[in-house]
């Protein structure tokens, strides 16, 4: 038995998790969206990453960038390396891609600001 509490919402329900003969039950879970997550969470964990991608600008040192989907929680230290070996050198807007398909997950690293744009950086 493993036990897991949801991030869905708020609430916070504690779950409790059991397998059997490769079938999941989830009690504890307060609606569907926490069993959704429970049994995601177990088979294939994925978190979302937002952080910030140095630029060659020195009056905006930093522009801050997300994920543009949930990734492989296994690849999160992957995706991190790849945003430290890049460097923003054109004027970005928020939504702007900054690394298209990272690492082949079918996920963009996207800006999130739009101050390179707004500044005389």
């Amino acid at each position: 038995m493993k036990e897991l509490v949801c991030i869905v919402c708020p609430r916070g329900c504690r779950m409790q998790l059991a397998e059997e003969n490769g079938r999941l039950t989830v009690t504890g879970n307060g609606c569907k969206r926490g069993a959704a997550f429970a049994e995601s969470e177990t088979r294939d964990p994925r978190r979302t990453i937002c952080t910030t991608v140095r630029t060659a600008f020195p009056g905006v040192p930093v522009l801050p960038v997300r994920v543009s989907a949930e990734i492989p929680k296994s690849r999160i230290f992957d995706v991190m390396r790849e945003i430290n070996r890049t460097t923003v050198r054109t004027r970005l807007g928020r939504g702007d891609v900054v690394l298209e398909n990272v690492l082949g997950l079918g996920v963009d690293v996207v800006a999130t600001s739009s101050v390179l744009k707004e500044t005389d950086a």
